[in-house]
């Protein structure tokens, strides 16, 4: 699916995001659906760690937020998403420009949706990795989302007095 105008303003916010700029990430491509994100680290100056290869911190912080800000704009506004956990693996050191592909099909949508209305909350884990030009995988980070419906506030005139 393509870029929507939407998704690609949001893609520009992002990659002029101070936060999201200082990992060193840039977003490349946000599907009109939110069902795919594209994301891009480059080895440089910014990113480059002592040893000379891509350091681990900016490898984490160009894939951190994500799938939460994906699983928000896929499940609407009366649903809450955030992240509970993550973990990364580091399998070999990144030489050169990495790339991630996010996904989230609209089964994974509907399967969340259904044990938050069984559960009152869900909580799910996905996984991307951080491949180079030859396919080969420098990282691999999951990542586990709460998920569950968005508590409205009542009114005043229907709030309990004490």
């Amino acid at each position: 699916m393509a870029e929507s105008w939407r998704t690609r303003l949001m893609r520009w916010g992002f990659n002029w995001f101070p936060a999201y700029r200082g990992t060193g990430g840039r977003v490349t491509y946000i599907a009109g659906d939110w069902s795919e994100v594209r994301v891009r680290l480059p080895l440089n100056w910014r990113t480059r760690n002592y040893v000379g290869t891509i350091f681990g911190g900016s490898m984490y912080g160009a894939l951190d937020p994500m799938y939460m800000i994906m699983l928000i704009k896929k499940l609407g506004p009366d649903y809450e998403v955030w992240d509970k956990a993550a973990a990364i693996r580091f399998r070999r050191p990144g030489r050169g420009t990495l790339h991630a592909t996010f996904t989230v099909r609209d089964e994974v949508v509907d399967e969340i949706r259904a044990m938050v209305a069984r559960n009152g909350k869900a909580e799910y884990q996905f996984t991307v990795d951080l491949v180079d030009a030859a396919g080969e995988i420098a990282a691999s980070c999951e990542k586990l989302l709460s998920i569950r419906t968005r508590r409205r506030p009542q009114p005043a005139s229907q709030q309990s007095e004490v």
